[in-house]
């Protein structure tokens, strides 16, 4: 029997909850890795999992050694990591799941320098709106802005996340000015659907804290979704700057209430604790903190214009 490659398999299939899952993020039958636990299993002379046909979860015994066999495999894995950091570049695949406005506006240039300066490290790369939980999905990490922490799972923070109202120019000259937030609620308004705080708002100019409830036309779970809406001239939206900052100082939209700052939030990178240390992805996480620093360039672009308010914010 291999241990290694039989604890491996354990805290894989503990952690994903599926046979045939980890079969599929190692490349190998089902049976390989049922085989890998059962030898594992008759090692210690007692069953570590309790299955059926729906689940599998930890027996006693199983919750009892787990703990021990990830740290080892943790530990077995950074050690491989470092032998292929002295011996050459860095390799292998790195499963990353991210938010599409992120990916769409900006992510992308940024993975192309990232493979400029290591190009033996590929990448599958999943885009959606979903909530994902790196372990369950098998995702080495996520970029999400609002993402489930539990104990076994790491957050490193990236950037803070502002967020802007805007309306393309003709709806704007179609309806009633919006030079108050009390405007808001007269007007069709396209919201997005995860924010923490659903329909309350705040809204701050640095003398008062105004709070609302508003009341979305439109509400979405996809930013892009609602980026077109307020692009068809369809309603006042809320986008992140990362995505609307380009169509604004493009002039397709115009941001409002100018003088008051929304509450920011941070986009993060989660991450199995197991996949900690690992290189490729140290390498990576490195690389996205020096490319979307605290001050990001199109925050930078819309403040020098006067159209974003450069009061400091700490974000959620």
């Amino acid at each position: 029997m291999d241990h290694f490659l039989s604890m491996d398999a354990f805290v894989r299939v503990a952690e994903v909850g599926s046979f045939a899952e980890v079969a599929r993020q190692l490349n190998v039958s089902k049976s390989v890795v049922t085989t890998r636990v059962q030898q594992l299993e008759d090692f210690v002379g007692s069953s570590l999992f309790h299955r059926s046909t729906r689940t599998v979860r930890l027996s006693e015994v199983g919750q009892t050694y787990f703990d021990e066999c990830a740290q080892v495999v943790s530990h077995a894995n950074q050690v491989v990591d470092l032998m292929r950091q002295y011996r050459g570049s860095p390799r292998g695949q790195l499963r990353v799941h991210a938010i599409p406005g992120l990916v769409l506006d900006h992510m992308a240039a940024s993975l192309m320098r990232f493979q400029a300066r290591h190009p033996s490290i590929s990448f599958d790369f999943v885009v959606d709106d979903m909530v994902i939980d790196p372990i369950r999905e098998g995702f080495d990490c996520v970029l999400q802005i609002f993402a489930p922490i539990s104990e076994d799972l790491v957050q490193k923070k990236l950037l803070p996340v502002r967020r802007i109202f805007c309306a393309a120019p003709d709806y704007l000259a179609n309806h009633p000015p919006i030079l108050h937030p009390l405007d808001l609620p007269s007007h069709k308004l396209g919201l997005y659907s995860r924010y923490p705080t659903k329909d309350k708002w705040t809204f701050d100019d640095g003398y008062e804290q105004i709070e609302l409830e508003l009341k979305p036309a439109v509400r979405s779970n996809a930013i892009h979704f609602l980026k077109e809406i307020a692009l068809a001239s369809g309603a006042v939206v809320c986008l992140p700057t990362i995505v609307a900052a380009r169509h604004i100082l493009e002039g397709r939209l115009v941001p409002i209430l100018r003088g008051y700052r929304l509450p920011s939030y941070w986009l993060s990178a989660v991450f199995p604790k197991t996949q900690r240390n690992t290189v490729k992805l140290r390498l990576f996480l490195e690389h996205l903190a020096r490319d979307f620093s605290e001050n990001p360039a199109w925050d930078v672009a819309l403040i020098n214009q006067g159209l974003l308010p450069a009061m400091p914010d700490t974000p959620l």
